[in-house]
């Protein structure tokens, strides 16, 4: 009997019995502040798209002052400033913020560059 051999195969077999093991995900800390930061940008610019289609449904309908509409222009350029702002700070670009859902399409749907 050759020892060596037995041995290496029941290396072999307790290798084949062994659960299999889940790969490790690595993760490294600058990863995962941009992942979370291009999250919450792309769930911003959603709300920002759908508060700012809200308001020109309302001022089509008149239900908005000259005022009210004054300071809602206002608000959605710092906004969208601000965004830009964060945008160049993260190194993210538009289509970054557009996050595919698979068979439901993308958050953001075809956007117009302004």
């Amino acid at each position: 009997m050759n020892v060596q051999g037995e041995a290496r195969d029941l290396e072999r077999l307790v290798e084949a019995l062994e659960p299999t093991r889940t790969p490790r995900v690595e993760l490294d800390e600058e990863n995962v502040q941009r992942g979370l930061v291009r999250l919450v940008l792309a769930v911003v610019e959603l709300l920002r798209q759908l508060l700012e289609r809200q308001a020109l449904r309302r001022i089509d309908a008149g239900t908005l002052d000259d005022e009210q509409i004054e300071r809602l222009g206002i608000t959605f350029v710092r906004l969208d400033e601000q965004m830009k702002a964060l945008q160049e700070q993260f190194e993210l670009t538009d289509e970054d913020l557009n996050l595919d859902l698979g068979p439901l399409g993308t958050t953001l749907g075809e956007r117009s560059e302004s």
